[in-house]
């Protein structure tokens, strides 16, 4: 199965934002006990290079990692290099895009205007992830779905356990989960539990919402 397609079966991708490399380790066990296996490992991250090579040894086949805010193009190369799956970029560059997907690994653009969205199109990007997608929420990702419909959007940015399934009906591919998942109170008091809690409540919300759309109701 490629990457892109365990992303949208997976539904949810876990951002994490860590003060170092080792608490990575310790998030990634949380999330995989939490139901969540698709983590991005910014590179805000101190040693985020080390962090994805450590997950991808670590878990194997259990998570899908990839690095997040990639924007230059060593970094997509670093990135690739370490083991990423898939490479993120907060914003649309055509450089640092032509270096993501240069590497062969899959490419996920960041946009937010329509006109943004159009040269991420335009330029082939597997996968857009709109953010911050709190500015607009839901019925703005359902707006871009009208000139875009075949687009598979990943907003990312104030998704929640309690809002997931109005960016899923909305039209989200999958979502993407930095603070709401992975809190830095959390990472900073190595209160590994919570997040395995909130991980487990985005997880049912996403199989509510799949259960529902398989039995043709609506919530």
């Amino acid at each position: 199965m490629s990457v892109v397609k365990v992303l949208g079966s997976a539904g949810v991708v876990a951002v994490v934002r860590a003060p170092d490399a080792q608490s990575v380790i310790q998030v990634a066990e949380a999330l995989i006990e939490g139901g969540v296996y698709v983590i991005e490992v910014t590179f805000t991250t101190p040693d985020a290079a080390s962090a994805i090579s450590n997950v991808a040894s670590r878990f194997g086949g259990d998570v899908v990692v990839g690095a997040g805010t990639v924007t230059t193009p060593l970094q997509a190369k670093i990135a690739a290099d370490s083991g990423a799956q898939f490479l993120v970029s907060p914003g649309f560059d055509v450089e640092v895009g032509e270096a993501m997907r240069d590497t062969g690994v899959t490419t996920i653009v960041g946009s937010l205007t329509p006109s943004e969205v159009m040269a991420a199109v335009s330029f082939g990007a597997e996968i857009i992830k709109i953010f911050p997608a709190s500015l607009g929420g839901p019925s703005y990702l359902k707006s871009l779905r009208g000139p875009f419909p075949v687009a598979r959007f990943m907003p990312t940015g104030g998704v929640r356990p309690d809002n997931l399934k109005d960016w899923l009906r909305a039209g989200a591919f999958a979502v993407g989960a930095g603070g709401d998942l992975v809190s830095e109170r959390a990472i900073r008091e190595k209160d590994w539990e919570s997040i395995t809690l909130v991980a487990k409540q985005f997880m049912r919300s996403l199989n509510e919402h799949r259960d529902q759309h398989a039995g043709g109701r609506s919530d």
